[in-house]
């Protein structure tokens, strides 16, 4: 009996150390797995859609399709709306160039931040252009290194989700087999979560579509060209956390205020920052805790303190660890009843 113990002791141990090993040799590609198995629990039922009426239940062909499908809604899009960009700025170089204005704008931008800064101090643009290009051709090497990376954890994402999809069900089973929970509580965190993170993605597409048109109407309003261009760039920068619509509209304002139309930029401020910003704040975490037990202002207190804490993969972590605490909270009440 004594050697059995031992023994237990031992392979618990061996356990607790081979999973901290796994962790560390893991951690670098979580976030491209949490990612893939967000997107994978969105689009799963067009999996099985697909599965069950065109490939008549062959997993890996209804998975290769699910994604390829998947690709294409993402890229398409990004490919016309990245042509778009390319024409407009080679229409607003012609633009410049042909009307010699370059050096005006330039020495009005100067002049107009210099009234702000205290005496002593003075702000070039065409230093601050020169520094910014000899930034870049001293970080070329990195830059494509980062480029790189970022196409091989691109390819990674592709390749997981492809795999999740085809055997998502099968790594579910063995999942229940091996918790030590129930099969009906590990089936509850598995609901919730699936829940979450469709609430999520879901909110974050829908809030995405209300900003860029809302940007759109302000921009249109407020005089800034291509308003609908920009519009559609506001509802894809909304993504990126922190950031989001003030990566279009905070180089619109700049640019009403140094083309003299400082009313109209001061509009457009307000209208981003009341407008804009009370979607962002209010709309969105009510979206992810709608159906739920969950308030609101936990939900934006777990994306503010999730992206503090992770960076941007903290927008979905936040929200998922929140869910899923609740989970946990309302499987171990059920259980002490029992």
């Amino acid at each position: 009996m004594e050697t059995s113990k031992t023994e237990k002791n031992f392979i618990f141990f061996l356990l607790i150390i081979v999973l901290a090993l796994t962790i560390g040799i893991f951690y670098p590609f979580l976030s491209v797995f949490i990612v893939s198995a967000s997107f994978t629990v969105l689009i799963n039922p067009i999996y099985l859609w697909i599965k069950k009426h065109i490939t008549k239940n062959k997993s890996g062909v209804a998975s290769f399709i699910t994604v390829i499908l998947f690709l294409a809604v993402l890229c398409i899009p990004l490919y016309f709306i990245s042509t778009i960009i390319f024409n407009q700025a080679q229409n607003a170089y012609y633009f410049v160039s042909q009307n010699g204005n370059t050096n005006v704008l330039i020495q009005r931008i100067d002049g107009s931040i210099n009234e702000f800064l205290p005496d002593g101090f003075t702000f070039n643009t065409y230093e601050k252009i020169s520094n910014f290009a000899s930034f870049l051709s001293n970080n070329i090497g990195s830059l494509f290194t980062s480029t790189f990376n970022t196409l091989l954890m691109l390819l990674l994402g592709i390749f997981t989700m492809f795999h999740l999809l085809k055997n998502g069900e099968e790594w579910k089973k063995v999942l229940i087999k091996l918790s030590p929970l129930s099969e009906e509580n590990v089936k509850q965190l598995l609901t919730d979560l699936s829940n979450s993170i469709n609430r999520i993605l879901r909110g974050s597409i829908f809030i995405a579509i209300v900003q860029g048109i809302l940007s759109w109407i302000g921009l249109w309003i407020f005089g800034v060209p291509n308003p609908a261009l920009w519009g559609v760039l506001a509802g894809i920068t909304s993504l990126v956390p922190n950031l989001g619509t003030s990566l279009i509209t905070v180089p619109a304002i700049l640019f009403l205020y140094f083309t003299g139309m400082h009313l109209h930029a001061l509009g457009l401020l307000l209208w981003a920052g009341v407008i804009i910003g009370l979607v962002d704040n209010i709309l969105s975490p009510y979206i992810i805790s709608k159906d739920t037990d969950i308030p609101s202002i936990f939900v934006l207190f777990s994306i503010l303190g999730g992206i503090s804490f992770m960076g941007p993969i903290g927008i979905l972590l936040g929200p998922l660890t929140l869910s899923l605490l609740y989970s946990l909270v309302s499987i171990y009440r059920k259980e002490t009843k029992k």
